[in-house]
């Protein structure tokens, strides 16, 4: 016979479980994938220049991430802008370059609380500049609330 009072709890906890699950993509600690094309460029880019990355930021605006480039050994600089789709922001995070193919958040970089709620709202993108693309060649919209990455680019 099944307990009425257990079956009450493990109700609660079942709950409690779901909207800790929902919450979590609200704020910070997940790692959001990014996909960056010449086509999220503002204006858009054509190039064979591409990469792919994550983003983590934790709840204390620790911000954290790395992108692996491909045919992109020509870029010069890497940064997280703030900016929404379609619109062009200031750098607020410049990256490392850790080899021709591989670029990280600089460690120990933390967003502002500005940021981070850019951030929250998907308002932040990452690109890298080349010498011939000195605006940026390739971007991507860092979408925590949707699951991340870039959408026009298939992904």
């Amino acid at each position: 016979m099944i307990c009425i009072s257990s079956l009450r709890t493990r109700s609660l906890l079942f709950v409690a479980a779901l909207l800790l699950a929902s919450c979590a993509g609200m704020g910070g600690g997940g790692s959001v994938p990014v996909k960056i094309t010449g086509a999220e460029e503002v204006p858009p880019v054509t190039t064979d220049a591409s990469a792919t990355g994550s983003v983590t930021v934790g709840d204390d605006r620790s911000i954290s991430g790395s992108f692996k480039l491909q045919n992109g050994s020509q870029m010069s600089a890497g940064h997280i802008h703030e900016g929404a789709v379609g619109a062009n922001g200031p750098v607020i995070i410049p990256l490392r370059k850790v080899s021709d193919t591989e670029w990280e958040v600089t460690p120990g970089a933390k967003l502002t609380d500005a940021q981070y709620d850019a951030y929250k709202a998907g308002r932040l993108y990452v690109n890298f500049h080349s010498p011939k693309n000195k605006g940026g060649e390739i971007r991507g919209q860092i979408r925590p609330s949707s699951g991340g990455g870039s959408m026009s680019g298939g992904y």
